[in-house]
């Protein structure tokens, strides 16, 4: 008598429910292949680009794209797609410095607030508040004709104006969550409270903190951009797309507009890149939705 063997038991591994959402918006996907073309080139500018940085031709002065300089040069007869990769570096750093501070400091006065309740919650929230009927441009060129025109001092003026949103959203959070059942339970087994806050409720805020920190990039390229347009941002020998911007913004008429649209192609192209991510974020992070891949299906 001859036993059939057993059959082995096919484990099919599941795609992760959050990529499967993801790479269905296509535009998100689109942004995020944006993106990283975009950090690479600017980044890896030294090995991308076509040529030095600051390499100056003072005989060729400023011409239009062609084939030897694809976005033409500048008035100094540099390569304009050279500076305009190296500029992105400052650019993108100041962006991504500026979301992480301001995320960090909003969800930090927004979860104490919404834990803690009372008093400490009043305080914070007219403290927000308070930042949030100041006019921002006009206190941003202040604080920086004081602090200096430097991008740490950038990084930190913004981050102190922009955590403003992030803190009411998850302070509505955090006053949600800490109802729950779970929470209660963490309390009833003896945890304090920064433990309840850091392991029980900041994970069930990911979702958010992760898009706020895709769409703060966004507002934060905004900003910079316009600082340095109205001349209170980065300052020469530095360079930006928004200090790019400020130095074209007296050719518009001129042969040389070129100089002007090319940096604000870049900053357009970037926001929206950030914002097609932010979406695809918010929409694969959303644990409401109950969306499942479409199964196929099999032959009878």
């Amino acid at each position: 008598m001859t036993t059939a063997s057993a059959q082995p038991t096919v484990v099919h591994k599941k795609r992760p429910r959050f990529w499967t959402r993801f790479s269905r918006h296509r535009l998100a996907v689109l942004g995020a292949v944006i993106l990283a073309v975009l950090a690479i080139s600017c980044y890896g500018a030294a090995f991308i680009a076509p040529y030095d940085q600051d390499e100056q031709d003072l005989l060729l002065g400023p011409t239009p794209p062609s084939w030897d300089h694809l976005l033409g040069t500048d008035e100094l007869g540099r390569d304009y797609l050279t500076e305009i990769l190296y500029a992105g570096q400052l650019s993108l750093s100041l962006a991504l410095g500026v979301a992480l501070m301001a995320t960090a400091i909003g969800v930090f006065i927004g979860a104490v607030a919404g834990y803690r309740g009372g008093w400490v919650d009043d305080l914070f929230m007219r403290i927000t508040d308070l930042f949030l009927v100041v006019p921002a441009i006009a206190l941003l060129a202040l604080a920086l004709q004081g602090l200096g025109r430097n991008p740490l001092s950038i990084v930190l003026v913004l981050s102190l104006i922009g955590w403003t949103y992030i803190a009411r959203v998850v302070r509505g959070q955090v006053l949600s969550l800490r109802e729950r059942e779970f929470i209660d339970a963490a309390r009833v087994i003896g945890a304090k409270d920064h433990q309840v806050l850091i392991r029980h409720i900041l994970p069930n805020l990911g979702g958010l903190i992760a898009v706020n920190v895709a769409l703060a990039v966004a507002g934060a390229i905004i900003i910079e951009s316009t600082l340095s347009f109205l001349g209170f941002g980065v300052q020469p020998p530095q360079t930006s797309w928004g200090n790019m911007l400020s130095q074209a913004s007296g050719l518009i008429g001129t042969s040389k507009v070129y100089l002007l649209y090319f940096p604000g192609l870049f900053i357009l192209i970037t926001v929206l890149a950030v914002n097609f991510v932010g979406d695809g974020l918010r929409d694969a992070l959303d644990p409401r939705s109950t969306s499942q891949p479409t199964p196929r299906r099999g032959r009878s």
